[in-house]
């Protein structure tokens, strides 16, 4: 038997998932005003001729790429990849057959908020759990964050450049987060850069993929579900043209 886990968090407008500037907009039209727009179709149709007089349902939204559980391509990071070889791939360009795949979770929730995760942590996680990483594994961090909580988007503890290399090295081209972003959240970076002034630790997990392009999920849920291992993934992301990401609904499947 399988069980079936939604990994995803809702497009919502009730739930702050994002900082201000970034917030999705939703606006409800319901059946009881919408009759006239059904009229349009239909030359002299009245509200008394439609069951209850009710018409359609609709939503309209304003919202970015990245809002809700979505998948990042590597055009978002850097519009090189391969060290500057080729033009990094949008989202359209996704190659479908690695959102399908075998998934391992690797637990870092009891780090501190703002932890960059090195290669030797990933290493040590994997040893811990008993899982041989294969190519094209998808990787998901289950990162100490919690989404529906206060400040979300400063949770969590994130993948460096280091980390996401050392993964990528491996055949690892699918990676995803439960945290707002695949790096540490920026105002923990934000405090370091103030003190250091380095530029390197500046998005340095995504800007990883300007050496080795990878697809990398953010916003997931319910990570806490799933086992560490022996569970499929289904990430297929929508097909938006020449975008820098794409919604999906991300969902675990796991064999009883």
């Amino acid at each position: 038997m399988t069980t079936f886990i939604d990994l995803s968090i809702p497009i919502t407008t009730r739930v702050i998932s994002d900082p201000p500037m970034m917030l999705p907009q939703i606006s409800y039209t319901t059946h009881e005003s919408t009759w006239a727009q059904i009229a349009l179709f239909f030359s002299g149709l009245e509200k008394a001729d439609l069951p209850d007089g009710e018409g359609w349902a609709v939503e309209t939204l304003t919202l970015s790429t990245h809002n809700g559980t979505h998948m990042d391509a590597p055009w978002h990071y850097h519009s090189t990849t391969d060290d500057g070889a080729r033009r990094a791939p949008t989202i359209d360009e996704a190659p479908l057959d690695r959102f399908f795949r075998p998934g391992v979770k690797l637990d870092f929730s009891n780090l501190p908020h703002g932890h960059v995760v090195s290669a030797a942590e990933v290493e040590a996680e994997l040893a811990r759990i008993g899982h041989d990483l294969q190519p094209l594994d998808i990787v998901l961090v289950q990162s100490g964050a919690v989404y529906g909580t206060d400040n979300f988007t400063d949770q969590g503890v994130g993948l460096g450049a280091e980390a996401t290399l050392w993964l990528t090295e491996r055949g690892v081209e699918v990676v995803g987060t439960d945290a707002w972003s695949w790096d540490a959240p920026f105002s923990h970076t934000a405090r370091k850069w103030a003190e250091t002034r380095d530029p390197a630790i500046i998005w340095e997990g995504h800007k990883a993929g300007r050496i080795r392009p990878y697809w990398q999920i953010e916003k997931l849920a319910n990570l806490a579900a799933l086992p560490a291992h022996g569970f499929t993934v289904s990430c297929f992301p929508v097909k938006i043209e020449g975008a820098s990401a794409g919604w999906i609904r991300a969902v675990a499947m796991v064999e009883d």
